[in-house]
């Protein structure tokens, strides 16, 4: 069993499709399928169930899955130590972000960050917020960036924004020349909301339950720009970080406060017991020093 074999089975199991694994790993199709036979063939069990649409995982495929993910985390983590005593002024940091928070900070501080520190590769993958916290615990990212609160039982928390929700409606809403809007007074509304992958969704949701009902969800997006402009055709309204709603310059949209004051909170995660490398202890001194 050889190490590219785990990593090419991570691959499919990641995209449910061995075409796409293919394509990302760089591999012919039919050598991924040959390296993924040559695999079952060692182990003696059937680890995936070819369809011409998906590549889904057996039972076996799964506990498989489990210990690949371990067994290249820790190879991972060997690597970066051995750099590490070498004492070189370079590195590759995996980094995994929220769409929402990429684009508001994060492309200022990165050209920063790169002309700080040239020989410092930064890989940056873009998923919901839910699913960089799932993937810095499964070692996929060395850092990530969430929305708190988090486990800090789990992960080391390196808080980097906080600022408030503002609700957002059309000039014309009947809320629109308020200063200030309880949540309690939105039962009625129908929301332009987020994508449950993110953070966002499940926390805004425990905020209305709070205060005695559930959200009327009328669309879900994961493009703060595309939630804007759907609020600005009057199709319902929804709540944003102040650092979106300042992004947004549609004139036919009214920012207005809540007055139960919800704070949108990020930090830079690391898990707790995973090595982390210079080049990502590096990272994290500077973006705590460098105002967002």
């Amino acid at each position: 069993m050889e190490l590219r074999q785990l990593r090419l089975f991570i691959e499919v199991a990641k995209h449910k499709s061995i075409t796409k694994a293919a394509e990302n790993m760089h591999i012919s199709q039919p050598a991924l399928s040959k390296s993924l036979m040559a695999l079952e063939d060692e182990l003696g069990m059937k680890l995936i169930i070819r369809t011409n649409k998906t590549s889904d995982l057996t039972d076996a495929g799964k506990v498989v899955l489990e210990y690949a993910l371990r067994m290249t985390v820790l190879v991972d983590e060997m690597k970066t130590t051995l750099i590490d005593m070498t004492n070189l002024s370079r590195g590759q940091i995996n980094i995994g972000l929220p769409p929402f928070i990429g684009s508001l900070f994060f492309p200022r501080v990165m050209a920063k960050f790169h002309h700080a520190f040239p020989n410092i590769e930064l890989n940056i993958t873009e998923y919901g917020g839910a699913r960089v916290v799932k993937s810095v615990e499964e070692g996929e990212f060395e850092l990530g960036v969430a929305v708190l609160p988090i486990d800090e039982q789990q992960f080391s928390v390196y808080p980097i924004v906080e600022e408030e929700m503002r609700l957002v409606v059309y000039k014309d809403h009947h809320l629109s020349d308020r200063v200030e809007v309880e949540l309690k007074e939105l039962r009625e509304e129908e929301f332009i909301f987020y994508h449950e992958e993110f953070a966002l969704n499940q926390i805004m949701r425990n905020h209305f339950i709070a205060v005695g009902f559930e959200p009327k969800i009328l669309f879900k997006s994961s493009q703060w720009d595309l939630m804007t402009e759907m609020v600005a055709a009057n199709l319902g309204i929804t709540i944003l970080p102040q650092s979106i709603c300042n992004r947004a310059f549609n004139s036919d949209l009214k920012v207005i406060k809540l007055q139960d004051n919800i704070m949108w909170k990020l930090a830079v995660i690391t898990k707790k017991d995973r090595y982390i490398s210079n080049a990502g202890r590096t990272f994290i001194d500077f973006i705590l020093k460098e105002p967002l």
